[in-house]
Order: structure tokens, then sequence, then C-alpha cells
């Protein structure tokens, strides 16, 4: 039985492919943190101009979908580069929902330190949301991506549907 949910888990992969596959989703993941808090942190608390509503929300929900870009460019072009889907339009809209996701994860951590937690400093947004979020988030999106994203395209439709 373990050995049956393992073998489902890598998905014909070894366990060095596999390893190597996470590898490669955790950098790409990092060079999309980088951006996300870097632009984050520029909007919410260097940028002059006053965003609308609260600075630090407004400021991650803009972040979010720039990192969105680079981590679905790094992972469809590296990560997952053999897991092609038959419809990049497809692959792309799963991609954009996975991530608003995470971003829905990060943002109610962002948003339970603050309005619930009262804690406003720049010090406990990016706990809550670069820290806390991101660690809740890069799980759920890294399993999304693996079983719903980025499928072989033997896999999807209705071949999922017929018995092997």
């Amino acid at each position: 039985m373990i050995s049956r949910l393992i073998a489902t888990l890598l998905r014909g992969q070894t366990f060095t492919q596999w390893l190597a596959e996470l590898a490669r989703f955790l950098t790409v993941g990092l060079t999309a943190y980088i951006v996300d808090i870097g632009l984050f942190n520029l909007l919410a608390y260097h940028w002059p101009i006053t965003l609308p509503f609260d600075q630090s929300m407004t400021a991650k929900t803009i972040s979010v979908p720039v990192s969105i870009i680079v981590a679905w460019i790094g992972n469809r072009v590296w990560t997952f580069r053999t897991h092609g889907h038959s419809s990049r339009g497809r692959e792309l809209a799963m991609f954009v929902l996975v991530n608003v996701g995470g971003m829905l994860i990060a943002l109610s951590c962002l948003a339970i330190s603050r309005f619930v937690l009262n804690f406003h400093t720049q010090f406990a947004d990016n706990i809550s949301a670069n820290v806390i979020g991101l660690i809740l988030g890069t799980a759920f999106r890294y399993v999304c991506y693996r079983y719903i994203v980025f499928t072989p395209a033997q896999l999807t439709g209705t071949d999922r549907e017929r018995p092997a």
C-alpha cells in the first residue's frame, strides 16, 4: 500500500528526479519571492505615492501578480518543462487560479495580523505575509502545480477518467 502511494506521488519519476524537480521549484519560488517581497516593501514603505485602501494590503495585491508572472515563466520553462499540458491557455488559467489561492492565503495571514491582532509594523507585515503566508502558500502551490496545473498531456481531460 505504501509503495503504491509513493508510486502515485512520484508519477513515474525516480526519487532523485522528483528531488531535482522540487529543487527547481524552490529555486523558481525563491526568485519569485524576492520579486514579491522587494516590490511589496517598495510599494508599502518606500513608494512616494499613497496607495488606495490599506497601503500594505494594496502593495501585497500588486506584488503577488508580478511574482506570479515570474513564477509561471520559471516553472513553465524549467521546473515542469517535461509536464507540458496540451493547452497552454488552460495551464496558464489554472496557474493564475492556483496563485490567486496562494495570494489569498498570504493576504489572509496579513489581514489577521493587521486587523485581528492589530500589528501594524513593517516587521509584523513581513512575518505574517512573507513568512507565514509564504510557507502555507508554497505548500498549497506546489501540490496544485504538480497535480493540477502542469499535468502531462496524457493525463488531461477525459484521459484521467479512463481506467488504466
